[in-house]
């Protein structure tokens, strides 16, 4: 669906940053939505939604167990 998006856990991301988890949700929300940038009037709710999916995104990476690597 979002081919742009990289993958971000390990072994294929060693080093994921905040910047690159909240792009992926921008990514995701831009796909979503179908918006590339949102009219005014939906731009707290399109901003709200990048939130959200950095916060669970960054809640996933950091509940994933990869193995040999535990």
């Amino acid at each position: 669906m979002c081919r742009s998006i990289k993958t971000l856990r390990p072994p294929y991301a060693e080093e994921v940053t905040d910047e690159d988890v909240r792009a992926a949700a921008l990514q995701y929300v831009r796909k979503i939505s179908g918006f590339r940038s949102p009219a005014a009037h939906n731009a707290e709710a399109f901003d709200e939604a990048v939130e959200e999916v950095a916060r669970a995104t960054a809640k996933l990476l950091a509940g994933l167990r990869v193995r040999g690597r535990e």
